[in-house]
């Protein structure tokens, strides 16, 4: 994954302790893969504020949608859901479920 350096906010050391097992683990998998074990703590850094970025996106989605569903009541059940979701693909395809009012 190459990411290229914005110019505009250089980067800024930061420490992390390892122990001992740990700091070994990381040379180690450095080696195999013929990478520093700069680079594989910058990667790592890196996939988890990705991963933990879009989970927290998820959560604010679904307390959106929680907050429209207490103030409006609209919905579409998982079956109404499930049947759509079959059809799609198939000569027929339902429509898509209208949310009750």
């Amino acid at each position: 994954m190459a990411t290229k350096r914005s110019s505009a906010v250089p980067a800024t050391p930061v420490s992390v302790k390892l122990d001992g097992g740990e700091r070994a683990r990381l040379a180690s998998l450095a080696t195999l893969r013929k990478r520093s074990s700069h680079y594989l703590m910058r990667e790592a850094v890196r996939e988890y504020l990705t991963r933990e970025e879009a989970r927290q996106s998820f959560r604010d989605e679904a307390a959106v949608a929680w907050r429209d569903y207490e103030e409006t009541g609209r919905h579409a059940t998982q079956a109404e859901l499930d049947g759509w979701i079959d059809s799609l693909g198939t000569r027929r395809p339902k429509r898509a479920p209208k949310w009750p009012r």
